[in-house]
């Protein structure tokens, strides 16, 4: 961004990335899927570090899925998300000011 113009197919993907980032709970969701050990979390490990109902921790999962932060795979009964890390690079590299 500082050093030349988002081109306009990039903003709206990149666009709804920092928007799905600008809820806190979701800021927090994606900070423990992004540092989760192995690289994935199980929703069962979300949901108690949380004071709202499962409903609500699953929508803003699937906003986070939906804009494409993170990845979710079912295992029986359970779902585990991943980080995208190439979108996770592409917000960053937005943000980078060489100084």
């Amino acid at each position: 961004m500082a050093q030349s113009r988002i081109p306009p197919e990039a903003a709206g993907s990149l666009a709804q990335a920092f928007k799905a980032l600008g809820d806190p709970i979701r800021l927090q969701l994606m900070s423990m899927i992004a540092s989760a050990p192995g690289g994935e979390i199980c929703v069962c490990d979300l949901t108690p570090a949380f004071e709202i109902s499962g409903p609500t921790i699953s929508h803003h999962l699937r906003v986070l899925k939906e804009s494409g932060l993170v990845t979710a795979e079912r295992r029986a009964s359970w779902v585990y998300y991943r980080p995208q890390p190439a979108l996770m690079r592409r917000l960053s590299a937005l943000l980078d000011i060489d100084d």
